[in-house]
């Protein structure tokens, strides 16, 4: 399959009708009835046993081993996170009718990672991108809700005229010129080890805030927690010549711990990649199982990932 680089407004727009359709879904029977975990049949045997015994229908969907406890839970959570999501889009698109945010699309954000780069143009470009996870995707060109990700390439482009960061961008080159020419699997599998080596520091101990996407400088000099390691693999395969069409920042779910989580992919000839601060080596992304991917990033494109069966995921906090 072929990406364009000039996303079609009519596809942005469906991913948005698909997120509203949900929102309009207030009751649990619904919501698992759109996922797919329940038919309308059994929603209606489970409503006419609820009504009989006087039991909250999810009592009796786990009590008649239609439907597990986990699920149900994850179809709640899911909910709520959305409609906090879509409260703050709503917000922003509100700011930026009356000209108060910038518009961002593809193209238009200014990569300080140029400036930094050891190689150019190293490797092919891609233009398949196989399922991650097992998930189909949905892209749009429009990166106007991410100013997380997009501040952080202001602020990193910002550092880099910065006499104080000379020393941690040099220091950064230097241990990247090392890397230089090596086959892609391999200079995936250095970048990710030389990152992980860093300390994890929490947001809210290093900026007080629950939530804050650092420039591979701030990281360098900080630490950071999952998405500033994955920020930076991500810089360090950009400044080593890997193309942005190889390249994503995911946000997924991270099913064994029931929080969200961030790594970089990496789409090499023999696969995706899966980059993580939480795994030692980099790896196959088949061999990961406990992961739902939410959405995935890079300066060209987001993707909103959904289950096979249509099941809708949610747009986590860096749309914010």
């Amino acid at each position: 399959m072929s990406y364009a680089l000039e996303e079609k407004e009519v596809q942005h727009q469906g991913i948005l009708s698909r997120l509203k359709a949900r929102l309009r879904k207030n009751r649990l029977g619904e919501l698992l009835v759109q996922d797919g975990a329940l038919t309308s049949d059994q929603l209606d045997y489970a409503l006419a046993r609820s009504k009989k015994s006087g039991q909250q229908l999810g009592h009796v969907l786990v009590a008649e081993d239609l439907v597990s406890r986990g699920t149900i839970q994850r179809t709640l959570l899911e909910q709520f996170t959305l409609r906090c999501v879509m409260t703050g889009v709503a917000v922003f698109i509100s700011l930026a009718s009356m000209g108060f945010a910038k518009q961002a699309r593809a193209g238009q954000i200014q990569d300080a990672t140029t400036r930094i780069s050891l190689a150019y143009d190293s490797f092919e470009q891609v233009s398949y991108h196989p399922k991650l996870f097992g998930s189909t995707e949905k892209r749009s060109g429009s990166l106007k809700a991410f100013t997380k990700w997009t501040g952080m390439f202001e602020r990193f482009n910002a550092s880099l005229n910065s006499g104080r960061d000379q020393g941690a961008i040099g220091k950064f080159k230097q241990d990247l010129a090392a890397l230089k020419g090596l086959p892609l699997e391999k200079m995936v599998s250095r970048v990710n080890s030389m990152m992980n080596a860093k300390r994890y520091v929490s947001d809210k101990a290093n900026y007080g805030q629950t939530d804050y996407w650092a420039t591979p400088v701030e990281f360098f000099k900080r630490g950071g927690d999952c998405e500033d390691f994955a920020i930076a693999k991500y810089t360090a395969l950009k400044a080593l010549g890997v193309p942005e069409s190889r390249l994503r920042i995911a946000i997924v779910q991270d099913m064994q711990k029931n929080i969200p989580h961030a790594i970089l992919i990496v789409y090499t000839d023999k696969g995706p990649m899966v980059l993580d601060n939480q795994i030692k080596s980099a790896i196959p992304a088949s061999r990961v199982s406990h992961y739902k991917p939410i959405f995935s990033i890079n300066q060209q494109a987001w993707w909103l990932h959904t289950a096979p069966k249509g099941n809708l995921t949610v747009v986590a906090s860096a749309a914010q």
